[in-house]
């Protein structure tokens, strides 16, 4: 009989705070492009005889991460240093935090495409510094200290995920909740978002927990995916072959699609944890906790859930509606100008402003179609001032310009010919100079009633009354 398995996986992941300056010193926190070594100090390099000084900033953006997480905010925490030597950790030790940390447990909630929920609960979340980066250049290993003390959060999920498709959607939903609260771009290529999976596998039903080992250098969501799901089919081979499962750490190598074994895995008694002398305990009352989550704004998936009751829309619309915080929030003010049907609405967001977006690559709020004037946009069109393509394309006309809609429509005289003499004229003229498509038409091929809409709408620059113009040509044609 065939054994069926279930993987068992658990993420952690380092969030890279967006401050201005780092966590322990006043050097600038994101030097993605900035030449090595050039945002660095006494302070991040560990110099003899320097003190650190918390960034306020940082602590108040983890207060954030925690309640979005459901985590309990600690009034008391300590820093403490985590001892490993390593070429990129200039002081011999980073500081973090270990057994009193800013937050206690927490989990996070999320919907599978399936229409299931999981449930994800937080085992560790504490707010720490970064060490340097080190990179192989044909055969030299060159060292670069800018990302030294910059502030994450490391967040360490329960053992609750147990496919690859799942741990993808956790990082995707995470992603998304950093971006919406403002505390993280968390752009994973470049190392905002940094994400370890801890992989073992058990026979189906079983609640044993097994050795598990661990992957690293996963920059995706796709590697996230592709990685888990290699090493949960190396597992099960390897114990149907009767091998037992090392506690490895395995490294990912995206281009080859291999997962190679870097070392044994270190447990926590490595790093003889001890409390950070240079830092007093980070104390955190009422007044300073209720002024910072004050700030909060409704979560993205219970902002997907009230699109849905409140305004009837499919939860498709409302996942997509609600992927950005800019991106919702302009879809309720336009709707709000516009004052009527909210799919409508959504519809011209999805169909029409999003490939905009994406084209443009900005967010939303940036758009010069205000949400006013894409309401104005379509109220024109169900006005029937305009056409559907007129409309459309006023969008790029708008974005290009910043100008009023209704301005343009009447400076370019875009606005839809309704009147039937006109029209009539105009059908009578084609309909003498293709003698040829109308006995055909006639003759039983009225697919071509398509091309005669199409030659009166070239004629008119697409400002035809479609359904007038369809109209009088099966007139004349029948």
């Amino acid at each position: 009989m065939t054994t069926e398995y279930e993987a068992v996986i658990g993420l952690e992941t380092h969030i890279q705070l967006n401050t201005q300056t780092k966590i322990f010193c006043p050097c600038k926190a994101d030097s993605w492009n900035d030449p090595p070594n050039t945002n660095i100090c006494p302070v991040c390099t560990g110099m003899p005889g320097v003190l650190p000084v918390l960034n306020r900033v940082a602590v108040e953006k983890a207060m954030l991460l925690a309640a979005a997480m459901n985590a309990e905010i600690q009034p008391i925490s300590y820093f403490d240093r985590k001892n490993y030597f390593y070429p990129d950790l200039p002081k011999g030790y980073q500081i973090s935090q270990y057994n009193m940390p800013i937050a206690r447990g927490g989990y996070l909630a999320f919907p599978m495409p399936d229409g299931s929920e999981r449930k994800v609960t937080i085992q560790k979340l504490h707010l720490e510094e970064d060490a340097g980066k080190t990179k192989n250049d044909f055969g030299r290993r060159l060292i670069d200290f800018n990302r030294c003390g910059v502030p994450l959060v490391e967040m360490v999920t329960g053992p609750d995920l147990h496919s690859a498709d799942e741990a993808a959607q956790y990082i995707i939903r995470l992603r998304q909740l950093l971006r919406w609260i403002g505390i993280s771009e968390a752009d994973m290529e470049k190392g905002h978002l940094r994400c370890d999976a801890n992989v073992s596998i058990r026979p189906k039903g079983s609640n044993v927990l097994n050795p598990k080992t661990e992957i690293k250098n996963v920059n995706s969501i796709v590697a996230v995916r592709d990685a888990i799901q290699t090493e949960i089919q190396r597992q099960i081979r390897e114990v149907e072959a009767g091998n037992r499962i090392e506690a490895w750490t395995l490294e990912w190598d995206e281009e080859s699609g291999v997962l190679r074994k870097m070392r044994s895995k270190e447990t926590e008694a490595d790093y003889r944890y001890f409390r950070e002398p240079d830092l007093l305990s980070l104390q955190i009352d009422e007044a300073w906790k209720s002024a910072v989550l004050s700030t909060l704004p409704e979560l993205p998936l219970q902002r997907r859930a009230r699109f849905v009751q409140q305004y009837g829309l499919p939860v498709y619309d409302a996942d997509i509606l609600t992927s950005e915080r800019s991106l919702s929030e302009y879809y309720e003010a336009a709707l709000k100008a516009y004052q009527g049907d909210p799919k409508r609405v959504s519809n011209w967001i999805i169909n029409d402003l999003l490939r905009m977006i994406n084209e443009l690559g900005i967010l939303a709020a940036d758009l010069k179609v205000t949400p006013a004037y894409l309401a104005q946009i379509i109220r024109m069109v169900d006005e029937n001032v305009i056409n559907t393509s007129t409309g459309k394309a006023l969008l790029d006309k708008v974005q290009t310009s910043g100008k009023d809609p209704a301005a343009i429509v009447s400076a370019e005289g875009l606005a839809k010919v309704s009147d039937a003499d006109a029209l009539e004229g105009m059908i009578q003229q084609l309909i003498a100079e293709n003698p040829e498509q109308v006995e055909n038409y006639r003759k039983g091929k009225t697919g071509l009633l398509g091309w005669f809409v199409g030659q009166v709408m070239k004629q008119t620059q697409g400002k035809a009354d479609a359904q007038l113009t369809r109209s009088i040509l099966e007139k004349y044609l029948n």
